[in-house]
């Protein structure tokens, strides 16, 4: 396996399960360098050889018939008209620029022949160490942009808001030409010399047979990106996570993008509302039951990176009071274990458990209650006495047993209050406890439900 030749650092990425772009981290060195992609659209390929390196396949580094033309054009202007660097050649500069000074621009080094020879022979070693295949993928990856923007990956998200497998033509061949005067063309910048260059590529293309005459008048007709696009912000909380989780680089992810926006609007539209009642912070999650993953993820209702604002902080990992949330699973529990039926009654009057009174919401008593219609208007009173009947330890090991972290007190400390929020619990946690339940009632042929979605 050849030694890594470039020991750049690389910003966070977070994709959605179709490799759609939901959250990006600028690198330790301020640059929007995106990890490597093992794969480069075929369109962006094309236009990169024919404009850089059109014998790449059939040299081993060297491009001799362009090294010989170059040094004839040379001689007779008496000074350097025309280069004859092949991708290879440009991979090893790249990477001696990143080591030495990590200034990822071309050209940041001055060019002297002693440069160039030294160029010449790494560029022999990289074909011997690395396939076609993967010298292009370096190339690509960490070739400069224009300002701080590295690689393919991130120069396509930055100027056309989308991935590079997405690209057409006229953008494949803008992006083959930038990285040759990376500062000097650069979108919003010297516009028309930079068309007149991708248009160039663009007619070079047509007449070697890619495409036809009117996908060549409709390319050139594509106006230059003018401005630089910010990065999608779909997901920041899960991205901190996993960062200060030690998880960095490329992340794919089991979301789904399109949910994760529309989730994303639910939880802004009650953030909004709940503001009248000083409630300031929400979160969300949505898991699949099936598979136990989660499709959407919204740590919290809006993000900053101020501490002062606490909008920085992931909610779905905070313990909090579990409030009404653990009746339900207390009477799924009893139901499955056959200690009660859904029209038993169970008592709705002042009871009081050595000092313990437990009141209802609305401070009233019902008598008696079937046990479904306590559960469906979150009587308290109800909810008590089930669990003293149930057994407080066997319900607590029951949470434990799947899944509950945060049950830090043995079973007594907690005592009844436990199922009227006397415990702390966390929003995943939950949501993938009731995830169990919810899979226990599809294995009835009459019941379907949906993925959980829980907004706290």
């Amino acid at each position: 396996m050849p030694q890594p030749l470039f020991n750049t650092p690389y910003s966070s990425i977070l994709l959605d399960r179709n490799n759609q772009l939901l959250e990006a981290r600028i690198a330790s060195d301020e640059q929007w360098r995106f990890p490597p992609s093992e794969t480069l659209p075929s369109s962006y390929v094309t236009a990169l050889l024919l404009f850089e390196d059109k014998r790449f396949y059939n040299h081993s580094g060297i491009d001799w018939l362009a090294l010989g033309r170059a040094t004839v054009q040379n001689i007779k202007a008496q000074k350097i008209v025309s280069g004859a660097s092949t991708i290879s050649m440009q991979v090893i500069r790249l990477a001696a620029n990143s080591q030495s000074s990590g200034d990822n621009k071309r050209g940041g080094n001055k060019r002297t022949l002693t440069t160039k020879l030294f160029e010449t022979l790494q560029a022999l070693r990289l074909e011997f160490s690395y396939n076609k295949q993967q010298i292009l993928n370096l190339y690509a990856s960490h070739a400069p942009f224009g300002g701080n923007v590295v690689g393919i990956s991130a120069a396509s998200w930055r100027y056309f808001g989308r991935a590079p497998n997405s690209l057409s033509w006229a953008e494949s061949a803008l992006l083959a030409v930038l990285p040759n005067r990376p500062n000097y063309l650069r979108p919003g910048k010297n516009q028309q010399k930079l068309k007149q260059k991708r248009d160039r590529l663009l007619t070079r293309l047509q007449q070697a047979g890619q495409f036809d005459q009117l996908q060549l008048i409709l390319a050139l007709s594509e106006p230059l990106p003018d401005t630089i696009l910010a990065f999608p912000k779909r997901a920041p909380h899960l991205l901190e996570t996993l960062i200060h989780n030690n998880k960095s680089g490329l992340i794919k992810t089991s979301l789904n993008g399109n949910l994760q926006a529309q989730v994303q609007s639910v939880v802004n539209n009650y953030a909004q509302r709940l503001l009248s009642a000083q409630i300031t912070h929400l979160a969300a999650v949505v898991l699949d039951n099936k598979t136990g993953l989660p499709i959407a993820y919204i740590g919290n209702s809006g993000f900053s990176h101020n501490p002062h604002s606490g909008k920085g902080i992931d909610l779905l990992h905070r313990p909090r009071s579990t409030g009404s949330i653990l009746k339900p699973l207390l009477y799924a529990t009893m139901l499955q274990q056959g200690e009660i039926t859904p029209l038993q009654l169970v008592e709705d009057t002042p009871t009081k458990f050595k000092g313990y009174q437990p009141e209802n919401y609305d401070l009233k008593f019902r008598g008696v209650v079937p046990a479904k219609q306590a559960l469906a208007q979150s009587l308290n009173i109800p909810a008590v006495n089930m669990l003293k009947q149930y057994g407080i330890k066997p319900f607590y090991d029951f949470l434990k047993s799947r899944g509950m972290s945060t049950l830090h007190r043995n079973a007594d400390d907690y005592g009844l209050p436990l199922i009227l929020g006397g415990a702390e619990g966390t929003l995943w946690e939950m949501t993938h406890l009731y995830m169990q339940l919810a899979r226990v009632a599809q294995s009835f042929p009459t019941q379907s439900l949906p993925a959980q979605v829980f907004i706290s």
